[in-house]
């Protein structure tokens, strides 16, 4: 008999969790394509003296990019940083508990990053700010980024749908 705990979960849950999957898969590949082009740039500077033009300020845009599309699968799936010191005497309803405050947390904080990082993104846009020297807009990365806090509020949505499930399970 299989874990119930490894079933794909149905409904707009499964879903959610299905997207936050694919798009930190995404957020690998993107991390992946940096590799190969830092690998790129230092051989074309090792060998003609000539590093790729624009590729440390790609690396720092995407590389923000892709830390941000991890976010939803790591709320998901639990795999935040956690201080277990403080929680490993105490009991499941007590951890439980504290799950669902963390869970909240979340919720508010990446719905607060959702609208001031879009206004931000409007900002770079309006003002037409690009990158010194590949001139690519500042606005670019915004977009996936906001993609990422949207699918990361509605994780957090989802944890707290469970928290307080298991918060209010009789022990």
């Amino acid at each position: 008999m299989q874990d119930e705990a490894a079933q794909p979960a149905a409904g707009p849950t499964g879903l959610v969790a299905r997207i936050a999957e694919i798009w930190a898969l995404l957020g690998g590949a993107v991390l992946f394509a940096i590799v190969l082009m830092t690998t790129y740039s230092a051989g074309r500077g090792w060998v003609f003296d000539r590093p790729l033009q624009g590729e440390y300020e790609m690396t720092e845009m995407w590389v923000a990019v892709a830390v941000f599309m991890f976010l939803p699968y790591c709320q998901l799936t639990g795999a935040n940083v956690t201080a277990d010191i403080f929680t490993s005497r105490a009991g499941p309803r007590t951890v439980a508990l504290l799950e669902l405050v963390s869970a909240v947390i979340a919720l508010a904080f990446s719905t607060l990053l959702v609208w001031r990082m879009y206004l931000g993104m409007l900002d770079y846009r309006d003002y037409g700010e690009t990158t010194t020297i590949l001139h690519v807009p500042i606005w670019y990365a915004y977009v996936p980024a906001l993609i990422s806090l949207a699918l990361l509020s509605l994780a957090s949505l989802i944890s707290v749908q469970n928290a307080l499930r298991a918060w209010k399970r009789p022990r």
